[in-house]
C-alpha cells in the first residue's frame, strides 16, 4: 500500500475509536477519506488533523457542529498568518529597497 495512505480500519484500532466517529467527520468535511479497493484509507499528512479532532471531542466533549466551528475557525486563523508573514516579507523588502539608496 500506498506509504502517503493509512488504514481507516488500523486508525480506529489503534486509537481505539468506532469508525462512525470517522464517518461522521467525513461527513461533516471535517476529514476526507480515500477508497482505495473497496477499503477506506486517509492520507498520512492529514493523521494530525484527525488527531486533534479526536482530542476535541472525546476529551472536550465538542459536538460534530463545534467541532466544524473550530476547524472554520482555525483555518481562517492559519490564512491570516500566512498573509501576516506574505505583508512581513514584502515590508521588509521595502525597508532594505529603501536602506539601500
Amino acid at each position: 500500500m500506498d506509504e502517503r495512505y493509512v488504514s481507516i480500519v488500523e486508525f480506529c484500532n489503534c486509537h481505539r475509536v468506532e469508525y462512525s466517529f470517522i464517518h461522521s467527520l467525513n461527513e461533516y468535511g471535517l476529514i476526507e477519506t480515500v477508497v482505495i479497493e473497496d477499503n477506506e484509507y486517509i492520507e498520512q499528512e492529514r493523521l494530525r488533523d484527525l488527531e486533534r479532532l479526536m482530542r476535541l471531542h472525546f476529551d472536550l466533549e465538542i459536538n460534530m457542529q463545534g467541532l466544524d466551528a473550530i476547524n472554520n475557525l482555525l483555518q481562517k486563523v492559519s490564512g491570516l498568518q500566512q498573509e501576516i508573514r506574505a505583508l512581513e516579507n514584502r515590508l521588509k523588502r521595502y525597508e532594505d529597497q529603501n536602506f539601500n539608496l
